[in-house]
């Protein structure tokens, strides 16, 4: 079954299961779209950090922790949380501030957002409290008939049931949903090639996007005039109108004008070059038919650790000795078939899953040793590797959808771990334009 052109540019290539989709389309009211955090935390009664429930409906996490700072008058520095939500969604999740007493939550009164005190701890909250999340997601404007509609699940269903999940790539999110090119500007940032990155950043276009976006983009492709970019490049893109500023006050300096970007945005260039990769080589893997939930000879697995979650610090080659016990502790949710996120330091695997991951890497132009040596200053990377299942068996319900006369709506219930996609799971479903799960 063929995918959709904008999933293959960043290295999906393959359904994972066989059915014909649903349709529909997604996030049609706010409401549609359920995101609560799972966390191993409990809070007590007394610590320097107080304990909330944060409940927001269509907020940016960011806007909202800054908007309750300055309702507060304190740093944002003071408010902590575990991970980022989606915005069109209503989400649950936990925050911590440091210092402050229950009562003055009373003083916040902000539309569309919920604060219960939990409690307190002398622990902030923080990325590792969160397990996952879970979702609780209704499609809607579907157009089959129920009877061929409860086919189609209940066959998708089993096909995720009896693999024990689907694949674990790398949501569209990742790339830029509406110009998925940060994996491109991370292939030439770990090629050394700076200035090619930014401009690859600035001003290479995507037929998605406003035409005077796209206009403007080209007209700084074409001439490299960044001081007249600034005059037609809209506001809101202002990470790109920062780093031309300071090309056209640092003329060349394609270096500088990557460091001026926050941290985190220069590291997610070249995170997302090897999830590109890492994309291709669970692509290959369902091409040539190997399994996901166990292991072929020369595969490398990881074990789960005391929070009962891969740990992929440890891990380890399948021999001919030793795949039987292994594919034992695969059954037994104690250890996990692995791809690479590759670095500088990547172990590939052996056999046919090596001959893929070592195929593919052979084909980006790049090399191992070009990840030790990214131009642009903390940018290496020595690369990791990261479980290729996502464990998890959707629950469903089919019903009238009231928002659109005839037609019907999905609801799919499913938990995910930590730093997971919600839309692998969707487009097993959907088998729609990744544009209509964004």
């Amino acid at each position: 079954m063929k995918v959709y052109e904008l999933e293959q540019k960043i290295g999906i290539e393959c359904y994972f299961t066989t059915t014909s989709g649903t349709g529909g389309s997604l996030k049609q009211i706010i409401e549609d779209f359920e995101v609560n955090e799972v966390t191993n935390r409990e809070e007590g009664k007394s610590g320097k950090y107080l304990i909330l429930e944060l409940k927001k409906h269509n907020w940016d996490t960011h806007h909202v922790i800054r908007e309750i700072s300055r309702r507060l008058r304190i740093s944002q520095k003071r408010i902590t949380f575990a991970g980022t939500k989606d915005k069109r969604a209503i989400t649950t999740q936990k925050i911590s501030i440091s210092d402050l007493d229950a009562s003055e939550i009373e003083n916040i009164n902000l539309k569309d957002i919920k604060l219960k005190v939990l409690g307190r701890s002398n622990r902030s909250v923080d990325l590792g409290d969160l397990i996952g999340n879970e979702f609780k997601i209704t499609i809607r404007n579907i157009d089959l008939k129920e009877d061929e509609l409860n086919t189609v699940l209940e066959s998708i269903t089993d096909e995720i049931s009896e693999s024990g999940g689907v694949p674990n790539y790398f949501g569209i999110q990742r790339f830029g949903s509406i110009r998925p090119i940060t994996h491109l500007v991370g292939r030439e940032l770990v090629k050394g090639d700076t200035e090619s990155a930014a401009l690859t950043y600035i001003s290479k276009p995507f037929p998605n996007e406003p035409e005077d976006t796209v206009n403007a983009r080209q007209f700084v492709a074409d001439t490299m005039d960044f001081a007249q970019g600034l005059k037609t490049f809209p506001d809101h893109l202002r990470y790109e109108r920062t780093m031309m500023h300071h090309l056209v006050t640092h003329p060349g300096d394609y270096e500088g004008a990557f460091l001026i970007l926050p941290k985190n945005l220069r590291r997610m260039f070249i995170h997302a070059y090897q999830s590109y990769i890492y994309n291709k080589i669970l692509s290959e893997r369902i091409k040539q038919d190997l399994p996901f939930n166990r292991a072929t000879v020369g595969d490398i697995v990881c074990f789960k650790n005391s929070d009962g979650f891969p740990d992929t610090s440890k891990t380890q080659k399948v021999t001919e000795k030793t795949i039987h016990g292994i594919n034992n502790l695969l059954k037994r949710n104690r250890a996990f078939v692995t791809a690479p996120l590759i670095g500088s330091n990547t172990e590939f695997a052996s056999e046919t899953p090596g001959e893929i991951e070592q195929e593919i890497f052979k084909h980006t132009g790049t090399s191992q040793s070009n990840f030790a040596n990214i131009p642009v200053e903390g940018l290496s990377s020595k690369g990791m590797r990261r479980e290729i299942l996502l464990q998890t068996i959707p629950k469903y319900e089919v019903d009238e959808d009231e928002l659109n006369n005839g037609k019907l709506k999905v609801i799919l219930n499913f938990k995910l771990p930590k730093g997971s996609y919600a839309t692998t799971v969707l487009r097993e479903y959907m088998k729609v334009n990744p544009l209509q799960m964004s």
